[in-house]
């Protein structure tokens, strides 16, 4: 949401910051506004952005509240006590514990106005605290070797976590026997097994091992943002990589290129999770990243993916056609594939043929063909689609349209009884349109197809135990592009609070939609080759909202902020 500088005040550190000289006027407001929005301290906003000089801010910081500034450097780090305070408490506030006297535990901070850390520390350790003002860089760097000396994570397994637990694997090759026996000790296994347990309990997408030159850590991606869950001794770095390149059935002995693999985790009898795998080399070793397929998602129903109740209907309606052509656009990771196939899902009865050609196939679906592209062995996506059409199909869903040969089969597929689905990584439904025709493909044949587009983005959900109502201005709300009508008729707007339910105010993520249905109007400007400009603006004639309209509904409806829509979609 954007804040009117002019309304701001500097007061407390902020406005001394201004009289000492470290930061002009603007630069402070702007900084201030920033370092609220993200709910970090207002000293670490500007460190991290290289704003102004960390130990000037110390030194400012210090005579603002008559303290004195400790240099981190000069401190001995075995003075430390070991698993006084959580991990996470230590990240989240950026406050590192320094020693411990009798029953008071001093703590590290940058900034001097950050009470809720002490008291969130002293609730959870039951000790007294005390403040102790240090740089801002240097506590950073300071808390990454504090935290890598820790090394807590392999030690500190529950075994009962990982009961009942099995993870496929693919059998090694002679080259890889000392590699695979080296990794195969209780400790690497079970730290990874935990990794991946943890993050389908959080609710992650994708799980980051990544290797530096001086650390290692695994980042989860929940809800759409990246956050550091754990940090491993760098020196574990090629344990863990070969460990996970053993479960995903992949060459262990092979560094230099990316690898493509899969693993498959089996919780319970009935429950099992994919992961898709890939590696790659870097700098420091391989970066592995997996994505979290969990097959019930596509089972959930349409009405839980978030689209509005009459863009519900024109897929669905969409859906039931016996011909054309369904288009599911955005960026990677804005949940294109759920949308086709929950689509799937609904069309896939025992009187109907589907198959699919996916690079790689993400989701598992009894009763659906799917088919993964190898284009090392020349099986692209064209040539899975000419399969497809002497295999005597109904639907035919291709994972992305990436070429114009691969564009030219489906839409003759669409043209010629069948109901082709697909991906393109485009930004609107109208940008869609003319993407296939830079492509080539003629206009007729995209005006005769093409029946529907969705245009896609997740946002964050707000945590309905903890989301606090506020007030926004009405010409701020104008200028976010709320229509005066909705503005009249009245909501409330919500902000994320956080409580021990959810991330930082938020819970689970929502679709945003632009659904435009091709009318004959639009078909006419197509087949004149209009601009994606006019066409957009034709869509919003006949009533069809784009993805900022989409996202304001979703915040007029209290599903997520303000911030958030800001966040996930542009003007």
């Amino acid at each position: 949401m954007s804040t009117n500088k002019s309304n701001i005040t500097l007061t407390g550190l902020a406005r001394r910051f201004v009289d000492d000289g470290l930061l002009d006027e603007a630069t402070a407001k702007d900084a201030f506004i920033q370092a609220s929005q993200n709910r970090i301290p207002l000293i670490t906003y500007l460190t991290q952005n290289n704003l102004a000089d960390s130990s000037k801010l110390a030194f400012s910081a210090a005579m603002e509240f008559g303290v004195s500034v400790l240099d981190l450097s000069a401190f001995m780090p075995e003075m430390m006590p070991e698993k006084v305070v959580d991990e996470k408490l230590v990240r989240k506030h950026n406050a590192l514990p320094l020693y411990k006297r009798g029953n008071r535990l001093f703590i590290a901070v940058s900034d001097p106005t950050n009470i809720q850390a002490l008291d969130e520390i002293k609730f959870n350790t039951g000790l007294s605290t005390d403040a102790i003002l240090v740089d801002d860089a240097k506590l950073r760097e300071a808390i990454d070797k504090y935290l890598e000396s820790q090394d807590t994570t392999m030690g500190d397994l529950d075994d009962s976590d990982l009961e009942g637990v099995e993870t496929e694997g693919g059998e090694q090759e002679d080259d890889g026997a000392v590699v695979a026996s080296e990794v195969d000790d209780a400790p690497i296994v079970k730290y990874v097994n935990k990794m991946l347990l943890d993050a389908i309990r959080g609710g992650a997408s994708d799980i980051h091992f990544e290797p530096y030159e001086k650390v290692y850590r695994v980042r989860y991606r929940t809800d759409g943002i990246l956050k550091e869950v754990s940090r491993p001794s760098i020196k574990l770095a090629p344990k863990i990589s070969a460990r996970v390149k053993i479960m995903a059935q992949l060459d262990i002995s092979e560094r230099r290129v990316p690898q493509d693999g899969r693993i498959k985790m089996k919780l319970s009898k009935t429950k099992a999770i994919d992961f898709r795998v890939n590696t790659l080399p870097t700098l420091w070793g391989e970066k592995i990243v997996l994505r979290i397929l969990d097959p019930s998602q596509a089972k959930l129903g349409i009405d839980v993916l978030g689209y509005e109740e009459d863009q519900k209907e024109m897929y669905l309606e969409a859906l039931k056609q016996p011909q054309g052509m369904i288009l599911v656009t955005g960026p990677t990771g804005s949940g294109k594939t759920v949308s086709l196939y929950t689509g799937l899902n609904i069309l896939n009865t025992p009187d109907i043929n589907i198959s699919t050609a996916e690079d790689p196939a993400e989701i598992n679906l009894e009763g659906i063909n799917q088919v993964n592209v190898n284009n090392r062995i020349g099986l692209g996506f064209a040539e899975a689609l000419r399969a497809f059409l002497r295999q005597d199909p109904d639907v035919i869903m291709v994972g992305e349209i990436r070429d114009l040969e691969t564009a030219n089969i489906a839409i003759k597929a669409a043209q010629t009884g069948h109901l082709v689905l697909s991906t393109l990584h485009t930004n609107s439904a109208a940008e869609t349109l003319t993407r296939m025709m830079n492509m080539g493909v003629p206009a007729f044949n995209i005006a005769t197809s093409v029946s529907l587009i969705i245009a896609q983005r997740l946002g964050r959900r707000l945590c309905s135990a903890c989301k606090q109502p506020f007030e926004v201005p009405k010409d701020v709300l104008i200028e976010e592009g709320f229509t005066q009508e909705q503005i009249d008729t009245g909501f409330t707007l919500y902000r994320p609070k956080g409580c021990d339910k959810c991330n930082g105010g938020y819970k689970g993520r929502v679709g945003i939609y632009e659904v435009v249905k091709i009318t004959d109007e639009l078909a006419n400007m197509i087949m004149e080759e209009a601009s994606s400009i006019k066409i957009a603006k034709q869509a919003q004639a006949e009533g069809f909202r784009n993805l900022r309209q989409s996202a304001l509904m979703k915040v007029i409806e209290g599903v997520t902020s303000l911030e958030e829509a800001n966040r996930v979609t542009k003007d």
